[in-house]
Order: structure tokens, then C-alpha cells, then sequence
């Protein structure tokens, strides 16, 4: 199964969003508890999410942190629900991760959020701890914490950090932050590919109208589709070592790429 690419957040005390939602086309829905929920009404967000009727393999529920106040009250209500993934904000190593764990019987899978300077140099314990599936990348809280701008180049050299240390860890590519302009979809579809070309596999959304802009950011292109099969009758008709493409000789890495191409076109 390819991984997923789209996790679109909604507010977990808007309930009456919850199957629009999750009938949105989008992989993944992020039910948020945290940043999207005002203190007074985090009870309320519970509430919400004790009473839906919810597709959990598809749903991920953003706890808060475990420095907050509402951390206990939010696993409590996790052990008792079927929540098979959730979102930790501002991981920052393997003890925080620990306690989330523990306070989940260690049978969720874990999202770390990467969203502050001690975050990105703790990556390697952060990706080693148990239960880990990916992370993602909060650019927004990452830029306020480093005092850096919230721009592509400005955040370059944290994206890069986090796509190479998922890859040496044998992790699926991380998903990268959100777009806040959502009513742009030239915004979300630069920094879909941007976040691509990075290395990045997956993205997250705050409004549906994202969704196909970044998943088609992510999928091959119809002319990348054309290129790959190109390339592999190429091989199939002319064998390796002497194989070329419109005067570029194929290589693995160029076979191993058109491969790739196809997979990820035949799985979406």
C-alpha cells in the first residue's frame, strides 16, 4: 500500500465537520485537539470524539502536548477508543515520546511533530522510538522558536535535516507543514512540490480545497508517466549496459526511478 500523502486537520470540537471531512477524499483526517481548540472547549473536543462515528484506520487524533495541562486528559480518552495513530506536537525526544507511549498502553502508532530547534537535533532518538511511524514538520511553530522566517529558503536546511534523517532511519518520508493560504491553490500546489522535491511524501491541510491541489503536486505527472514506461520498454528492447532515452543513457538510478514513477502512479 503507498503511503498516504493528504492529512487534512478539522477542530475536534466542530463535530458536525467530522464526516465532511472524512469523506473529503482525503488519506488521512487529523481530528485536533490541540492548536484548533480553545481551552475552554477542549472537554467539548472530547466530548466529539467520544461520540463519533468515525472511520478510525483513516482518523489521527492530535493530542497536546505533554508539557500541557490537557495532556492526561487527552489520553485517558484515547485508551478507551479504537485510535489506532496519533499526533504528537512538539516532540522533542525519545522521554516525551516514552510518555505518550505509556500512557497508551504502547498500542498506538505515533506522528511526532518536529516543531522546535531541540525537535530537529533530537531526530535520530525521535525516529529510533518505539511506535514511530513518520514525522511532520510544523514550519510555523519551528520559524518562531529559531527566529527564522517561515519562507522555503529561510526553513530549507530543517526540511532537508528531517527528510535525511527519516531516510537513514528506514522511516517512510516525512510530511510536510501546512499552507495557511488556503484559498490560494497556487500557494498549496508551490509548496507541494517544493516539499516533493525536498523529499518530502506527504502534506498537511486545513481546508478539503487542498487536497487534490497537493496530491497532484505529489503524484507523477502524466509526462513522467509517459518518460518511465518510455524508459523501461527502452530496456526491454535494447538491454542494459547500452540502453539510452532521448540521448541519455539509462542507467539503474535512472531505471530504479522510472520504477518508482510507475509505483506511485499505479498505487494512487
Amino acid at each position: 500500500m503507498p503511503e498516504p500523502i493528504t492529512y487534512l486537520f478539522v477542530p475536534a470540537d466542530r463535530p458536525e465537520r467530522f464526516a465532511k471531512a472524512l469523506s473529503s477524499g482525503a488519506d488521512r483526517v487529523i481530528i485536533d485537539l490541540e492548536d484548533a481548540v480553545s481551552p475552554k472547549n477542549k472537554m467539548t473536543g472530547r466530548d466529539a470524539i467520544k461520540a463519533g462515528d468515525l472511520d478510525w484506520p483513516r482518523v489521527i487524533v492530535r493530542i497536546n502536548d505533554t508539557g500541557s495541562t490537557h495532556f492526561e486528559f487527552d489520553v485517558a480518552m484515547i485508551r478507551h477508543l479504537p485510535v489506532q495513530t496519533v499526533m504528537v506536537p512538539k516532540a522533542d525526544g525519545q522521554e516525551c515520546l516514552k510518555l505518550v507511549d505509556d500512557a497508551l498502553d504502547n498500542k498506538r502508532m505515533l506522528i511526532p511533530q518536529i516543531e522546535t530547534v531541540k525537535s530537529l537535533f533530537a531526530l535520530p532518538e525521535i525516529l529510533a522510538a518505539d511506535n514511530v511511524d513518520r514525522v511532520a514538520f510544523g514550519h510555523l511553530d519551528f520559524a518562531l522558536d529559531s527566529g527564522s522566517g517561515t519562507d522555503q529558503q529561510a526553513l530549507a536546511y530543517a526540511r532537508s535535516q528531517i527528510v535525511l534523517y527519516s531516510r537513514l532511519a528506514g522511516k517512510p518520508p516525512p510530511i510536510d507543514s501546512v499552507t495557511v493560504d488556503f484559498k490560494n491553490e497556487s500557494a498549496t500546489i508551490h509548496d507541494a512540490e517544493a516539499a516533493k522535491n525536498l523529499g518530502f511524501g506527504g502534506k498537511l491541510l486545513i481546508h478539503p480545497a487542498q487536497i487534490a491541489p497537493a496530491r497532484g503536486a505529489f503524484l507523477p505527472s502524466p509526462e513522467d508517466v509517459v518518460w518511465a514506461r518510455d524508459v523501461l520498454q527502452t530496456l526491454e528492447t535494447e538491454g542494459r549496459g547500452a540502453s539510452s532515452h532521448k540521448g541519455r543513457m539509462i542507467d539503474l538510478p535512472v531505471e530504479m526511478k522510472a520504477r518508482e514513477i510507475l509505483r506511485l502512479a499505479e498505487g494512487s
